[in-house]
């Protein structure tokens, strides 16, 4: 039986989205945990320490940018990697003065929505090693 790669936690509040989202995660090998809300997923990352977050902008309680920045804020959870998921199907319309998502000053990368697995998969490595560097 192999290892688990990492520890990602989804916040999302439409579990199809979830679900698509943990499969291919847990196809790769990662160790998934979820919450539907900004607010329980804050909670949640304080208390299981995720490697990295895939955060949903669109939510109730709390939106995912109020959730991004008390993560970025958090003692604990400042320096968790978080990839934003966007449905406006064009995050340089919520971004227009963005180059990239590294200019951000909370997210590390932006995606939208639907979104590709495979795509996702890179995205989720590429931060991963980056941040164990």
């Amino acid at each position: 039986m192999s290892e688990k790669k990492a520890k990602i936690l989804i916040i999302d509040d439409q579990p199809s989205e979830v679900k698509m989202v943990k499969m291919a995660l847990e196809g790769a090998n990662y160790e998934v945990i979820y919450a539907y809300n900004g607010k329980v997923g804050i909670e949640k990352a304080g208390e299981e320490k995720p490697d990295l977050i895939i955060l949903d902008v669109m939510m109730p309680e709390k939106d995912g940018f109020i959730a991004c920045g008390e993560l970025k804020r958090g003692a604990e959870t400042s320096n968790i990697p978080i990839i934003v998921l966007t449905g406006v199907g064009d995050s340089t319309l919520l971004f227009p003065d963005m180059e990239s998502a590294a200019d951000s000053p909370h997210a590390d990368e932006y995606i939208d929505k639907p979104v590709d697995p495979n795509f996702l998969l890179q995205r989720v490595e590429r931060l991963l090693k980056r941040s164990k560097s």
